[in-house]
Parts: structure tokens; sequence; C-alpha cells
């Protein structure tokens, strides 16, 4: 259901191209419903298990995939490890967004190593759904950020300062020294849950000035997104385990 534009609009609305992959039908066919209902959502497309959701997600390139954690054939961490860090000569590289159940384990914590954006319980609100979609599409903020910053804080108080699995050459707290104190500042606000608005009015900015900060901070660090932004804070130790 890809939108058009308005009569005299200079621009065509931005529509999100959504796969869903999940072993049970109906929680495809619920998603599926309730996404395609929305004018800035296409449902290009949905899977039964990982290895069937890689292969149509290559086919149709959508922009957001819905994950379901533990599916047959291919569980969610692998596929999403396979969408991430797509073999030679493959360029889509869509953003992932895990569905999990309320007892959340270390694959969701795995995922955001791994560049998922986030995770999204399967019983959450209608609305929560649609919002995810949105939000993961443009980037802009962590899903649940109160939620995903425990469950991130669980796993790294487990296995605290590992090294990223990508290891890029040196070690999370080496890297961070790459970052001016500004740039320092603002990672630590990220890592903390705080939107782009919300940390422009903690530090006194401009929050397109922040955007550039979010920015240069993803590009020093080569990180994708505010997920693995959370997670290289905790692992860099820029931000401990319990800290508020």
């Amino acid at each position: 259901m890809n939108g058009t534009g308005a009569p005299g609009a200079s621009t065509t609305p931005q529509v999100t191209r959504v796969v869903i992959v999940d072993d049970q039908a109906m929680v495809r066919a619920g998603f599926a419903a309730l996404l395609a209902a929305q004018s800035d959502i296409d449902v290009v497309g949905e899977a039964p298990d990982g290895a069937a959701g890689v292969e149509l997600c290559r086919r149709a390139h959508p922009d957001v995939v819905l994950m379901d954690v533990r599916m047959p054939r291919l569980n969610g961490l692998e596929a999403a490890q396979q969408l991430l860090d797509p073999p030679r000569g493959v360029m889509h590289r869509p953003k992932v967004l895990m569905l999990t159940t309320f007892d959340v384990d270390d694959y969701v914590y795995e995922a955001l190593r791994l560049g998922a954006s986030g995770f999204l319980l399967k019983d959450a609100p209608p609305a929560d759904l649609i919002a995810a979609v949105r939000v993961v599409a443009d980037g802009e903020a962590l899903l649940a950020p109160s939620v995903t910053r425990r469950l991130i804080a669980e796993f790294a108080r487990q296995r605290p300062r590992t090294a990223s699995r990508k290891g890029r050459g040196s070690a999370p707290q080496l890297r961070l020294k790459e970052l001016t104190e500004r740039e320092t500042e603002v990672l630590e606000l990220v890592a903390r849950g705080q939107s782009n608005t919300e940390i422009a009015a903690s530090l006194v900015l401009a929050e397109q000035t922040v955007k550039t900060h979010v920015s240069r901070i993803f590009t020093k660090l080569g990180l994708r997104d505010r997920a693995q932004a959370v997670v290289f804070a905790y692992e860099s130790g820029l931000v401990a385990p319990g800290d508020q």
C-alpha cells in the first residue's frame, strides 16, 4: 500500500517497508493487519522462520524487519546476524526489531550487540508496535529506553568489560578516547535512554546540535544506531550497571 504524494506536494511521503518474521501464523497475521492499516507503513512480506525471513529480505529489501527471537530452522539471532552483517556483494541492511516474550534472555542482548535496533514485547499495545516501527525506521531513539537500559545493564553486570565482537582493533575503552568531551557527555546520556530532545535540554544545546553530535559519535565509533551506542557505553565503562 505504497502512498502517493498529495496534489501539489513537492515530495512523496516516506513509506516504511516492513517484513514480519515469526513462526506463529496468528502473530504474523495480527501484526500485518495492524501495520498495513497505517498509511506510512507497507508490509511487504511475512516469513515463518529465520531462514525464510533472510531469503525474503534479500528479495524485498525492507526498511524494518520484525524478528521473533525463537524460531525453527534458523533462530532470530542468527537471522539478524545474517541481515546485519551480510556477505560480500549484498548491500542491503535493514533495521531489525526483535520480538520477544516477557522472559527476555541473552538472545536479546546479543542481538543488540550485533546491531539490532531494539526489542519489543509481543504483548505490547498496538500503538506501541506502530510507534516502534516508526521509531526504528527513523533511527531516532531506542524502543522503551528504560526497559532496554535495564536489560543491557543486567547483561553488562554478568559480562563486564567484554570487548566488542567485531573488535575493530581496540578495546572499547581505547575507542572511547576518540570522542571529544562533549561527544562523551552526549553518549552517556544516550546510554541512559534520553532522546535527542531530552539531551538538548540536559546540556542546554539546540536539538540539531545534539543530532550532529550523535551522528559524529556513530561515525567515530563505527556504530549503527542508538542500541549499539548503549551497549558500547556499558562495555567501555562509560556507564556502569546500576547507574541512575
